[in-house]
């Protein structure tokens, strides 16, 4: 390693006394997961309200089918709303709500019980009795939070799809989930324009024979497609229905919901959630990773429903916690670049929570931007989504977080359902780019090929060793998939392989890697995209890179390289091109020299902002494209091959 790559990885953030002294987390919860994992987890499950108590922690006789909290009985949704209305905090801002439009408005937890209470309510008289699934289609409403929650107090095992995606993505996960219920809006906004959503949630539901119902929220006010039995209107249902409701208590083991995984290709992958050990997991990683305080703090997380962090650090592990949080319908540049900072602005957001990607493209735009607003409600950061490069680490906690507010990098999966690997901001001196170490209560390591554990300098595998609370449960009608794609790899061990590649430094910190396609091979040497992405994007000319291996009969593989230029930067040809080249080689080393780098205006991404580094292959390969179904912008490739 060179001595630029040492010096990053060799300067700490350690947090600041002040945040210290009052940080949730100290170093007695590591001793007390050290000393005993289970008796940990269930000192961890008596953070939430259970109707019955457990008789045994953990049941992995059935490996690698988990059973957590056996024979406990709880509501999901109680834990979320009730409980904090009984314990008289029904006055506190549950959803500060912000839509595109400008419309705004605010619920307190009296108010999302009244919600919710009147959806389950709704959602009873249309016939559907606990284990039965729901489909929901939606933006970033209230109304999307309050049918999960519907959903999670009678037992309805939902299926959250991004709003996003197409019909035929739609289509096959009804199918596949047998949902009886359909819940959507007639559209939804996007830039200033309303763009109908329901036309196609028709398409998706057309001769679908499981369902018997789909619900309709009036968001935007534009004109429908109507079937008469079928299609019903929230405001003439729901918000007519009774505002009373008990929650009743279910398993610890019922299926709180399924998640489709993204970017597979033939039969979608539906990951299926249980309810105590899920809840467990996800309240304990936001009250310790977040150093949320109840009635203090105004927490911000970016994501969507449609994806497992607005599950989890939306809707589930914050409101389980008592939070008040900010929830936003739109696009981080509607009507203008300003729009995420006069949100923090206007509602004293002291805890955001976001993805690299949008980090990045705020670099981007230039500091200007947040630098004409005040951010010093701050007091935390967070990212999520893939691993972030030490440039926008390093620009995020400047920039936005005044050089000073603790950055948690988390490492978890849609299949891990809470976080897994990350800094506990009171106590860890943090490393830009490093998840830094398993939290307490959770044992991950880094193996080789032959499962092998590596120490300190190691580079390998990320893998699972301990079954976690917030663990999928399988795959949903697929026991065999699911043995294969989670555990086959290490079955000798019964060990989770992650799919992730991973190493320690020097000092023993954890750095992920990525996905293992994404761990390129040259001429023997293991470069991980991340890496060589990280060294382009701290070059100043550049505000984003994507960078794939490509067949090369010489190396094996070949790197190559994809860049978007920061603002007012001029494209000089090969005088940039070779001094991208050398930056690599000098921040890296030379054998990470990318073959070829092409400057492209934008890259080719999902619509969770993630890159698609599969489709970027086959370009770098000169092959057809595969499916562009899940992109927002498919003709984005025009673009790149310079048409």
């Amino acid at each position: 390693m060179t001595s630029a790559a040492q010096e990053h990885e060799s300067k700490a953030y350690p947090p600041s006394p002040e945040f210290t002294a009052t940080a949730n987390a100290g170093p007695e919860l590591q001793a007390a997961a050290d000393a005993d994992r289970l008796g940990f987890w269930d000192e961890q499950a008596k953070r939430l309200d259970w109707a019955e108590p457990w008789t045994e922690v953990l049941d992995w006789s059935n490996a690698p089918f988990a059973k957590w909290f056996v024979g406990g009985k709880l509501n999901v949704a109680y834990n979320c709303v009730d409980r904090h209305v009984e314990a008289g905090n029904g006055d506190r801002v549950a959803i500060h709500f912000e839509g595109e439009p400008g419309d705004s408005r605010s619920l307190t937890y009296n108010d999302l019980l009244a919600e919710v209470s009147r959806a389950a309510n709704t959602f009873t008289e249309l016939g559907l009795v606990a284990g039965d699934r729901v489909a929901i289609y939606m933006p970033m409403i209230p109304e999307a939070i309050v049918t999960m929650l519907a959903c999670a107090r009678l037992g309805l095992t939902h299926s959250v799809v991004f709003g996003g995606f197409s019909s035929s993505a739609l289509r096959s996960r009804i199918d596949d989930a047998q949902a009886k219920l359909l819940v959507t809006v007639d559209g939804q906004w996007r830039r200033g324009q309303a763009a109908p959503l329901k036309n196609a949630a028709d398409e998706a539901v057309a001769d679908a024979k499981s369902i018997e119902h789909v619900l309709v929220v009036a968001r935007t006010g534009i004109d429908v497609e109507w079937t008469e039995g079928r299609d019903l209107w929230w405001h003439e249902t729901v918000e007519k229905a009774s505002p009373e409701h008990e929650a009743q208590p279910f398993d610890s083991e019922h299926p709180l919901f399924i998640l489709y995984t993204s970017g597979t290709t033939g039969k979608p992958k539906g990951i299926i959630h249980s309810s105590g050990g899920y809840l467990t997991q996800a309240s304990y990683t936001h009250h310790y990773v977040f150093d949320h305080k109840p009635g203090k703090d105004v927490y911000w997380c970016t994501a969507d429903i449609g994806w497992v962090t607005g599950h989890s650090y939306i809707v589930y592990g914050p409101l389980s916690n008592g939070v008040t949080q900010v929830v936003y319908e739109g696009t981080p540049n509607s009507p203008n670049e300003h729009r995420h900072f006069e949100i923090i602005e206007k509602y004293g957001v002291s805890i955001y929570y976001t993805a690299p990607t949008l980090i990045r493209t705020f670099m981007k735009w230039g500091r200007e931007i947040p630098d004409a607003h005040d951010l010093s409600s701050i007091r935390l950061l967070g990212s999520v989504g893939e691993p972030i490069n030490p440039e926008a680490w390093r620009w995020y906690r400047e920039v936005i977080g005044a050089d000073s507010a603790p950055i948690v990098d988390t490492w978890w999966q849609t299949e891990t359902g809470a976080i897994m690997i990350s800094p506990l901001p009171g106590i860890t001196a943090t490393k830009p780019g490093s998840a830094m170490a398993p939290l307490p209560g959770i044992s991950a390591k880094i193996v080789d090929d032959e499962a092998t554990p590596l120490g300190a300098g190691g580079n390998g595998y990320l893998v699972l060793d301990q079954p976690w609370p917030a663990m999928l449960r399988g795959i949903w009608g697929d026991e065999q998939r699911y043995r294969e794609t989670y555990w086959s790899r290490y079955a000798e061990q019964g060990w989770y392989f992650a799919g992730d590649g991973a190493r320690y430094d020097d000092d023993g910190a954890l750095w992920v890697l990525g996905r293992v396609d994404d761990v390129m091979n040259v001429s023997g040497h293991r470069i991980s995209t991340s890496e060589v992405e990280s060294a382009l994007v701290s070059h100043p000319s550049i505000a984003e890179a994507a960078v794939v291996g490509a067949a090369d009969e010489t190396t094996g593989q070949g790197i190559v390289a994809f860049v978007i230029l920061r603002e007012h930067v001029e494209n000089t040809g090969d005088t940039l091109i070779k001094e991208l080249r050398d930056h690599v080689a000098v921040e890296i080393s030379p054998i990470a020299k990318p073959r070829q780098i092409t400057v492209v205006p934008e890259l080719p991404k999902t619509r969770s902002g993630k890159i698609m580094r599969r489709l970027l292959r086959d370009v770098a390969e000169g092959r057809e494209l595969g499916d562009t179904s899940t992109l927002v912008d498919p003709a984005v490739f025009d673009a790149i091959r310079g048409k």
